[in-house]
């Protein structure tokens, strides 16, 4: 079903009402499957975004992970002991700094993360192809702008990795 164009009134409530329930249902088909991986495991989606940016980052500091994410301390600690005790990930000492904790995945955790990127991806690319390059574009420029100026350099520097 091709989408309806956008209106030339695109501020307007209707519009970003219709962005917001879009961007709603589309997060939800997006991450379909990924809980029937999960949930067996005792993990959620926040167990999932660690896998996956210390898959970007193998040995990404925790107080690097705990900056890119923007969450709590006691949040991410939650998460990591689970993925730890579980087998998914391991922190190492760090070597310049002792007190730096340095987190890698497990041959376990890499094999959960690509299970789980390869839903993900099969669904972004069915999208974009269906889309187009121009519409891809303008996607990314939406969601670039939805975060502040300030805290877009914590997140440039994601594209050189995997």
């Amino acid at each position: 079903m091709p989408a309806a164009p956008a209106s030339p009134l695109f501020l307007r409530e209707a519009e970003i009402r219709r962005g917001l329930e879009l961007v709603h249902f589309a997060q939800a088909q997006l991450y379909r499957g990924m809980d029937d991986l999960l949930g067996p495991r005792g993990l959620g989606r926040a167990h999932q975004r660690v896998l996956y940016f210390t898959a970007r980052q193998p040995g990404l500091s925790v107080s690097a992970l705990l900056r890119l994410l923007g969450i709590t301390k006691q949040s991410l600690g939650r998460v990591l002991t689970d993925l730890t005790t579980g087998g998914f990930v391991e922190t190492r000492t760090g070597t310049s700094d002792r007190r730096q904790r340095l987190l890698h995945l497990t041959p376990a955790g890499a094999a959960l993360e690509a299970e789980l990127f390869a839903l993900l991806r099969a669904r972004l690319s069915r999208a974009y192809s269906d889309a187009g390059p121009g519409a891809v574009a303008g996607f990314w420029a939406v969601l670039e702008s939805l975060i502040p100026a300030a805290d877009r350099p914590r997140i440039a520097g994601l594209g050189a990795g995997k």
